[in-house]
C-alpha cells in the first residue's frame, strides 16, 4: 500500500485500496467531456429551473429575476448555457464513439465514473470561479442575496468531485501485467498430440 493509502486507512479504518483492473487504451477524455457536460445541465436544470436560486445573469445590474424583461433576459442566457452544455455531452459522446471505432476499449465503470466526476467538478470549479467570483454575474443564492458561503460550499463541492473522480479513475487504472501460471506437463503433452 503507498503512502496515500496508509493515510487513508488511518482517517478509516475499515478503507481497503482498490484493485486495478481497467483495460488498456480506455480513454478519459470522453468521460470527462460528458462530466462537464452533465455537470453543467445539473446546475442548470436543478439551479436555475427547479429551485430557481438564480440565473445566468441575475447579479448583473440588466437582468433581476424580480421583472418579466429581466426574466426573459436570463431565460435566454440560461438556453444558450444549456446548449453548450449539451455540446459539451454531444462532444464526449462523439469522442468515446470515435475511440471505439479505433479499436479502444470502453472503459470499466469505475473508470467512466470517475471521469464523469472529474469533469463534473471541473465545471463546478471553472463555473464557479469566473462566474462567482471573477465576472460575478451571479452566485448560487442570488435569491438570497448572494451569501458567499453558497458560493465557497459550491467550489468545495467541485474540488471533492475532482478528488473523489480521481482516486475511481486511478483505481481503476491497469495494474501490472499478472505472472501468467506455468502449464503443466499434462497441457504440454496435450498440445504436442
Amino acid at each position: 500500500m503507498g503512502g496515500g493509502g496508509r493515510a487513508v486507512s488511518a482517517l478509516f479504518p475499515g478503507y481497503r485500496p482498490c484493485v486495478n483492473g481497467s483495460r488498456p487504451g480506455s480513454p478519459l477524455l470522453p468521460s470527462v467531456l460528458m462530466g462537464i457536460g452533465f455537470g453543467g445541465l445539473v446546475d442548470g436544470i436543478l439551479f436555475h429551473q427547479v429551485l430557481q436560486w438564480h440565473h445566468l445573469l441575475t447579479a448583473e445590474g440588466c437582468c433581476p429575476s424580480s421583472t418579466v424583461a429581466g426574466l426573459e433576459d436570463n431565460t435566454l442566457a440560461d438556453g444558450f448555457f444549456h446548449v453548450a452544455t449539451w455540446l459539451a455531452v454531444l462532444a464526449g459522446t462523439i469522442a468515446a464513439t470515435r475511440a471505439w471505432q479505433r479499436g479502444e476499449l470502453a472503459p470499466p465503470w469505475r473508470f467512466h465514473f470517475g471521469g464523469l466526476l472529474i469533469g463534473w467538478g471541473a465545471f463546478n470549479l471553472v463555473e464557479g470561479i469566473i462566474d462567482h467570483h471573477i465576472l460575478g454575474i451571479h452566485h448560487v443564492r442570488d435569491d438570497l442575496g448572494a451569501p458567499l458561503g453558497w458560493d465557497i460550499g459550491f467550489l468545495l463541492f467541485g474540488a471533492a468531485l475532482v478528488a473523489v473522480g480521481w482516486m475511481l479513475v486511478q483505481c481503476a487504472r491497469p495494474a501490472a501485467a499478472a505472472p501468467q501460471r506455468p502449464r503443466t506437463s499434462r497441457s504440454a503433452a496435450a498440445r504436442i498430440h
